[in-house]
């Protein structure tokens, strides 16, 4: 059975992305779970990691003796393992669209990443308003969703972004969160979306089990002060 390493649920949006696509999928795994820390060299996130993955972070996918680190390099090789399931549109143009959307998604959005960490439990609709209004980066990078998200949404009719669920619907469930949670503006449409993923199965699950950790991490919390 494959293996997954991931981290905190609540604020983990890089191990948030393959754990959704398995669930979702319906492809059966082990989640581990390596509780978040300071991770300097010496911590106990990084001892738990040395062993399995040369980066020490998650997530990580062990397939027996393979190991495979990198988001997209784990929903490619969930790809290739599950042709069935049909990760990647079918259609050849789709699929490449798909691919540049994730990986603009893994290198890109900045601003929109590093000013609204995800944080789950966390309603920060005031905070959400400052950063809108003293961020323009943070508009940008919110504008670019926001068309992205309408083009796709209106060349393949929902309810997802390239018809039914794929990698992508995955790989932008944590901006879902981000948007949630600092209540950024967006055009119903959009909010349908965010509704839509919020709502299935293998992202509820990811929330109810964020909004069941109760782990709050001070060096993950740069809005809210521990109660």
């Amino acid at each position: 059975m494959l293996k997954l390493f991931i981290g905190n649920k609540n604020y983990s949006s890089w191990s948030m992305r393959p754990w959704v696509l398995l669930k979702q999928a319906g492809i059966p795994f082990e989640e581990v779970f390596v509780r978040f820390d300071s991770f300097n060299a010496n911590s106990e996130f990084k001892k738990a990691l040395a062993g399995v993955t040369p980066t020490a972070k998650v997530p990580v996918l062990q397939d027996g003796p393979l190991v495979v680190w990198d988001t997209l390099a784990i929903a490619e090789y969930v790809a290739e393992q599950y042709p069935d399931k049909q990760l990647w549109p079918a259609d050849r143009a789709a699929r490449a669209r798909a691919r540049s959307i994730c990986a603009e998604m893994h290198s890109g959005f900045t601003a929109l990443r590093g000013n609204c960490p995800m944080n789950i439990e966390a309603r920060l609709a005031d905070t959400g308003a400052l950063i809108w209004r003293d961020k323009p980066a943070v508009r940008s990078d919110v504008q670019r969703l926001v068309e992205m998200w309408t083009s796709l949404l209106q060349e393949h009719g929902g309810p997802m972004l390239f018809g039914q669920f794929s990698i992508a619907d995955a790989y932008f469930a944590p901006v879902c969160m981000r948007l949630q949670t600092y209540a950024l503006p967006v055009p119903p449409m959009i909010a349908d979306y965010i509704t839509r993923v919020s709502t299935l199965p293998g992202v509820k699950a990811w929330i109810d089990q964020a909004l069941a950790e109760k782990d709050f991490l001070d060096f993950e919390e740069p809005y809210r002060l521990k109660p």
